[in-house]
């Protein structure tokens, strides 16, 4: 959409960022550039982050939310990285000023930063009207990081190599989903620095479209996250997540996604995961606790204005 004040054209960009869900996440050798190779499945959720973002003379980004506190505006913030990457990029020399409403836990496995920056790409490309190609965009987004390619896309991905290697897959069903964050920080580096197990990456992708619960759970069968036992291991909160989401009637699936410390559970009935939601937000009151669901794809989404 846009506005004029004083006879100037300003343009606003609306963004959605998604959360990220690792459905399964298996982890195999480590690469000769230091990264493991991985497998998995990945969904996103209708909550997430949100990016306002506007014409302006200079590059600025302003973070407000409820976890705005834990997500300084500096340089380092991603999605002043994924501006700065795509300025450069299309040889610009205008800014944007981009307002981030933090409403996900900073670094808690469920993309977040990524998903942001992911989300800047998006609206960046579409306010200065760069009209770049997805694979583009995407060659972009593995230099800002392993999720930033996924996040980019917001949309169910069977994800290979570091996460670089994407393959689309059709829309996952509208399910219901708790996520839950106990508030801990969790190392990535430390996860990986206690992971001893691994399943490998011999897994193949979905043969057909997972249209129901039951179709996903039985793709992911015993499939797991290689991340969870060393996650928590070092965060013995995360565990408990677990066992709050098995006491709950109705829970199908309950895991870690990425690196934690959120976990998700999958419900087969909405009114079962409002009433998890309920119980363990009022149980366990530091605790961030979200009910939503998978939703379909990002770009193009009618959210986007």
């Amino acid at each position: 959409m846009s506005s004029s004040t004083g006879g100037r054209s300003a343009a606003t960009i609306r963004v959605a960022a998604p959360a990220k869900i690792n459905l399964l996440l298996h982890v195999g050798e480590r690469r000769p550039d230091g990264f493991h190779e991985l497998q998995s499945l990945i969904g996103f959720t209708e909550a997430g982050d949100q990016l306002e973002i506007s014409s302006s003379a200079e590059l600025s980004l302003a973070v407000r939310g409820p976890f705005a506190s834990a997500l300084p505006s500096s340089d380092d913030n991603l999605v002043l990285k994924a501006a700065r990457a795509l300025r450069q990029q299309s040889r610009r020399t205008d800014g944007a000023a981009i307002v981030l409403t933090k409403n996900l836990p900073v670094a808690s496995g469920i993309g977040g930063g990524s998903a942001d920056a992911g989300a800047a790409l998006r609206g960046l490309d579409r306010l200065w009207d760069l009209n770049l190609s997805q694979q583009q965009l995407l060659k972009l987004a593995a230099e800002l990081g392993s999720d930033v390619p996924v996040c980019l896309l917001s949309r169910p991905c069977w994800v290979e190599g570091r996460g670089e290697a994407l393959s689309e897959l059709p829309p996952l069903p509208r399910m219901p989903v708790v996520l839950v964050n106990p508030g801990v920080a969790v190392s990535t580096s430390a996860v990986f620095g206690l992971l001893n197990a691994r399943s490998g990456t011999a897994r193949s992708r979905p043969a057909k479209p997972l249209e129901s619960l039951w179709d996903v759970i039985g793709y992911l069968g015993d499939a797991g996250n290689d991340l969870e036992a060393p996650a928590c291991e070092l965060a013995p909160a995360i565990q408990e997540v677990l066992n709050a989401f098995d006491r709950e009637p109705g829970c199908a699936l309950a895991a870690m996604s990425g690196s934690g410390a959120t976990c998700f559970a999958l419900f087969h009935d909405p009114d079962f995961a409002e009433g998890a939601a309920s119980r363990i937000a009022q149980d366990h009151r530091s605790w961030w606790v979200s009910l939503t669901r998978f939703a379909g794809p990002a770009i193009g989404d009618p959210n986007e204005e």
